[in-house]
C-alpha cells in the first residue's frame, strides 16, 4: 500500500470505530468535510476504504441472517433491490 492507502485506511477504521461508540451514524460526513478541506487526494482514498469496509460489513450482517434463517427454518431476509 502506498502512504496514501495507508492513511485511508487507518482513518476509515477509527472513524468506523469512533462512530459505532459514540452512535453517529453521520459522523463519516462530518470527517470527511474536514479530510476534504484539507486534501481532495486524501478523501478518496478516505472514502473509497470507508465505503468498501461498510459495504463487507453489511454483506457479512446479510451472509450471517441468510445462514441463521437456514438454520432455524425461517424465512431468509430479502436482499436489498436496486
Amino acid at each position: 500500500m502506498s502512504v496514501l492507502e495507508d492513511l485511508g485506511h487507518a482513518l476509515a477504521l477509527d472513524v468506523i470505530a469512533v462512530g459505532e461508540e459514540i452512535g453517529d451514524d453521520k459522523f463519516f460526513d462530518k470527517v470527511a468535510k474536514v479530510v476534504g478541506d484539507a486534501s481532495p487526494t486524501l478523501l478518496e482514498a478516505f472514502t473509497t476504504a470507508y465505503r468498501v469496509r461498510m459495504a463487507d460489513a453489511r454483506a457479512r450482517r446479510f451472509l450471517e441472517a441468510t445462514l441463521n434463517a437456514k438454520r432455524s427454518g425461517t424465512a431468509a431476509p430479502a436482499a436489498p433491490r436496486g
